[in-house]
Order: structure tokens, then sequence, then C-alpha cells
């Protein structure tokens, strides 16, 4: 039984932490919405700890998974964060997605202290967390990941080493570019195709037996028809994503003009009250715009 903490228990992080603790370790909890830490010791075993600092005492292994750079960075760096209680020798794995360079500056931080840091952003959303299938995407030192590799393989089915820090999140934040701007692209396909007259389901069924078969698009079509937009992963945490590719490609002097596009009807969404429903809610702006809606025709 490995000494584990876990810090963010939101839609991801939440049954990834509850993973860990069916897996039989001893798994201390700190969220920001204490009730959530609470809940989580209450229901699965877990040690509730007041403060991050808390959690790291009590750990060798710490996950986090939170919700944007400023997050991370308090969580880990800040007064009563990680690195005031993390003894040296200590790993601690962040798996949100945040900028590359802020990555690796906390990881410098922590270096200094003797504790080792992983970049390991995810990708699976709440069904994959919940499952303990998401994929990880790891940067840092491969010693470290191959230490750690037993208590992601309880969270992940999938683990990809990608190299250096702050490699895990290049991977991510060029997985998550190509994903939003092929949502904006069957959000502009379906509605062009539905205000033309064709049947929604003909249409996705011609799109899944061609060359513009996608993954991302048979699962989430279906959510469109029926018009559920809970969120497995929200509209505002794909902006937040967006934000970061762009801070990349400013960065490493690469244009991204489509996603700068992209991101401005996110930002539309958002405007439009869709921040906290999925993603694939987005396709609502071009549906208010071409006077149409893209749902079943089922009765």
């Amino acid at each position: 039984m490995a000494k584990l903490g876990f810090l963010g228990l939101g839609l991801m992080g939440y049954p990834m932490a509850r993973n860990l603790l069916r897996a039989g370790h001893e798994v201390a909890v700190w969220s920001h919405s204490s009730d959530k830490a609470r809940k989580l010791s209450a229901e699965a075993g877990g040690r509730f700890c007041d403060t991050p600092r808390e959690v790291a005492s009590h750990a060798d292994f710490l996950f986090l998974c939170v919700g944007d750079t400023a997050m991370a960075r308090e969580v880990i760096l800040g007064p009563g964060g990680v690195i005031e209680g993390a003894r040296p020798g200590a790993v601690v794995a962040d798996a949100s997605t945040i900028g590359p360079s802020a990555s690796r500056e906390i990881g410098l931080r922590l270096k200094s202290k003797g504790v080792e840091f992983l970049d390991a952003p995810c990708t699976g959303s709440t069904p994959g967390a919940e499952g303990g299938t998401l994929t990880f995407m790891i940067g840092g030192d491969r010693s470290v990941f191959e230490k750690t590799r037993p208590y992601f393989e309880i969270m992940g089915k999938r683990l990809y080493y990608c190299g250096a820090a702050g490699m895990g999140l290049q991977a991510k934040l060029t997985q998550n570019l190509i994903l939003c701007n092929i949502m904006m692209a069957f959000n502009e396909g379906m509605v062009l195709a539905i205000k033309g007259g064709m049947d929604p389901a003909l249409m996705l069924d011609i799109l899944d037996n061609s060359a513009a078969k996608s993954g991302l698009i048979s699962y989430k079509a279906p959510f469109v028809l029926r018009r559920d937009f809970t969120a497995n992963f929200s509209t505002r945490w794909m902006h937040k994503d967006i934000g970061l590719m762009l801070e990349s490609g400013k960065e490493l002097e690469v244009p991204l003009p489509l996603t700068g596009l992209t991101q401005q009807l996110y930002q539309t969404a958002i405007s439009a009250g869709q921040a906290d429903e999925d993603f694939c809610s987005t396709i609502k702006v071009l549906e208010g715009l071409a006077g149409v809606q893209v749902k079943s025709q089922e009765k």
C-alpha cells in the first residue's frame, strides 16, 4: 500500500482519486471545496486534509488535477502549498492542463527543495476518469515516471512518455487544438446540412463512413442530436485550453489562425451563457445565427 495524495476533486479529480483508493492505497485528499474532500473520505476511506501542505506531508506520490495555471501554481507553490509539506524524494505529478512554460517553472521550484515533478495532463473526460481509462501524456525525468507508473496505471489505460519537462503539456495542447477545431467544423457542416434540408441521422451516417469520419464526432454527435449538453468537458475549460494553445504558438512563433477564430466562437458561446455546458454545445452559436436546430427527427 502506497502513501499517495490527490489535490483537486472536480469532474475529473474526484473519480481519479477514488480509483486510487479503490486500488487499496492510502490517499490523502484536498479540494478547494472541502465538502468534496470530506465526501470522498467518507465514501472511500480517504484521509481528509485542510491544506495542500497537509496532503504533501502524508504522501510520497502526489497527483493534482485543477482548473488552470494560476490554480496549479497556488496549490503547489502558494502559502500552505505542496512545496511547504513535501519531503525530499517525493514526486508531484500535475494532471492539470496548464502552460508548458509555467509548468517548467513550477518543476524547477520543486526541484530546489529536492522534490521531483512530472507534467501529466490527461484526456478522456469524465467517463474516462470514472472508468480508469484515461490517456496520460507525461513530461519529465523518465526514471521518475517509471517509479510513478503503477499509480498512473490505476487511473489510465494509455501512458505516453513524451520527453523532457513540459512535453506532456505540449502534446495535450496539440491534441485539444485539433479537437476544438474539429468540433467547430462539425458545427458548421451540420448547421449547413440541416438548413439545406438534410436528415441529421443520415448526414451523420455519411460522415461516419467517409474520409470525414472522426472519433470525436462519433462520440459527441448523439449528445447534440438529443440536445444533451451536460458537461463531460465544459466550454469554459476548452476555451481556457485554447488560450494556452495561442500562448504557446506566440512563444514558439507558430501562427494559429484557425484556432484564433475558434477561440472567438467559444467566447461567444460563453457570453451566451454556455460556459458550464459541454463544449459540443458551441453548435448553438451557429444554430442561432442560421435559425435552425440540429436534433433528432425521431418522434
